[in-house]
């Protein structure tokens, strides 16, 4: 009995850190688009073709749509092609771990604004000791990008909605949300990567490293995320979705060989620390939506 039940906590947790290593391996991976064409070039492929393959998995065209159920949807897709656009754009002048870190300020707020008590506090803290030690100065070895960091706390700006939006367009339309708001996403972001890059967005050299970028970024991490939701409690998933920052940091060491200073290490293990604590005792009536 001991056996059975470690085993059916270890699987969704297991399938859940592999979707984390997935995502920051396509965010990764995503960095080698740059050069050819650019952050919204490659915002715009990975949101194109995951809509095609998430379109095949999941038949979003059956999905029954009014006038009124659209007006959260394309909120939803709004927020997600936001959120994806901002932290590529911050991902060229910022460390991937670093990026991730400031984006989970904006789940990290939005459940903080659901509680008042003094242990929320504490979190509050240690969110803005990790800023504070992030923020560039004179004495820093290698000062941060301001721009690039006010991108990645733009993408938590538009994470935060996209929870907020994702749970009201989640409601109406069930397991179709995604595709159908990642589409939506794809419909704004593509001109701006198709006005950036021009006829280099469609060069068919790229098509793999994109293809790839759109798998693991998003096809692979949501079906096995989906997975661990279903068999995790919400608070223990996002208690788990906490190291993801930590995942994204040893992720730019090994692929990207980003090295980062002890106190930016520091920075991210407060920042994860606060996401952690907050997940574990905020009480939330919703599950937080995985990243996509």
């Amino acid at each position: 009995m001991f056996r059975l039940r470690t085993s059916t906590v270890l699987l969704p947790i297991t399938l859940l850190l592999v979707a984390m290593a997935s995502i920051q391996g396509g965010a990764a991976l995503a960095k080698g688009l740059f050069p050819v064409v650019g952050a919204e070039g490659t915002t715009a492929l990975r949101l194109g073709l995951a809509t095609l393959i998430l379109a095949v998995i999941m038949r979003p065209w059956r999905a029954r749509l009014t006038l009124q159920s659209s007006r959260s949807l394309l909120a939803y897709g709004a927020a997600l092609g936001s959120m994806n656009l901002l932290f590529y754009m911050s991902l060229q002048t910022v460390p991937l771990g670093i990026a991730v870190a400031l984006e989970f300020t904006g789940p990290l707020g939005l459940a903080l604004l659901s509680s008042r008590r003094a242990l929320d506090f504490v979190w509050i803290g240690l969110a803005a000791m990790g800023l504070w030690l992030l923020l560039p100065t004179d004495q820093s070895n290698a000062p941060l990008d301001p721009l690039g960091m006010a991108y990645a706390l733009g993408a938590g700006l538009a994470w935060a909605l996209y929870i907020v939006f994702g749970q009201k367009a989640g409601a109406e339309h069930g397991g179709h949300t995604v595709a159908l708001g990642t589409l939506v996403a794809a419909l704004l972001v593509f001109p701006v990567g198709l006005v950036h890059a021009g006829t280099a967005l469609f060069s068919w050299e790229i098509l793999p490293l994109a293809l790839g970028v759109a798998v693991l970024s998003s096809a692979l991490p949501y079906n096995l995320e989906m997975v661990a939701l279903t068999r995790l409690p919400a608070r223990t998933f996002s208690t788990l979705m906490s190291i993801e920052p930590a995942i994204a940091a040893l992720s730019g060491l090994l692929f990207l060989h980003e090295r980062l200073s002890p106190e930016q290490w520091i920075a991210i293990g407060a920042i994860i620390l606060a996401s952690t604590g907050a997940a574990a005792t905020v009480k939330t009536k919703a599950k937080v939506p995985p990243e996509v």
